[in-house]
């Protein structure tokens, strides 16, 4: 039954691991959730409350920096309020839409395009914010893929050090 357990535990890790680059699924969220669902159903014998204090913790920072990201690259490119709101609004249209390509474009394309409206900017100015966005939004989504991948690799070292090992803290 343990294997089974571990199994499972792995593919769902697998899955987050893949939310972290596919918008629909919450990929960090469900990487902690599969291995607060673990520990319970092992009695925490591969690791204990401190990690799942710490990688829970990592998990939210993650998620902030993230959003922030975004923010930040749109505003270092010198986005404006509603260019920053537009590249949220086009983002979370194109995810609706268009999926993956949708969530990327969207974000530049809101961007760009709120600051041609309500910011009343040149298309050069809007094109270069509407760049910061998209850039803030890739290095987000590359920082939690590398969170992501770093939880996966750290929960399967666990797996492997097994009740002994010296990552049970």
């Amino acid at each position: 039954m343990a294997y089974v357990i571990s199994g499972m535990f792995v593919l769902v890790l697998l899955a987050g691991l893949t939310g972290t680059l596919v918008p629909l699924l919450p990929g960090l969220p469900l990487m902690w959730l599969a291995a607060l669902s673990h520990g319970w159903l092992t009695g925490f014998r591969d690791y204990g409350f401190t990690v799942l204090l710490v990688t829970g913790l990592l998990v939210l920072f993650s998620l902030a920096v993230e959003q922030l990201a975004a923010l930040l690259g749109a505003k270092k490119f010198g986005a404006s309020r509603a260019g920053l709101i537009g590249s949220v609004v086009g983002a979370v249209t194109g995810l609706i839409f268009f999926s993956l390509p949708g969530l990327i474009l969207g974000t530049f394309l809101g961007a760009l395009a709120s600051e041609m409206v309500f910011s009343r900017r040149d298309l050069r100015a809007a094109l270069v914010a509407g760049t910061g966005a998209l850039l803030g939004f890739l290095a987000g989504s590359l920082f939690k893929f590398m969170i992501g991948l770093g939880l996966f690799l750290f929960f399967l070292v666990c797996l492997a050090a097994g009740p002994s090992g010296a990552v049970g803290f």
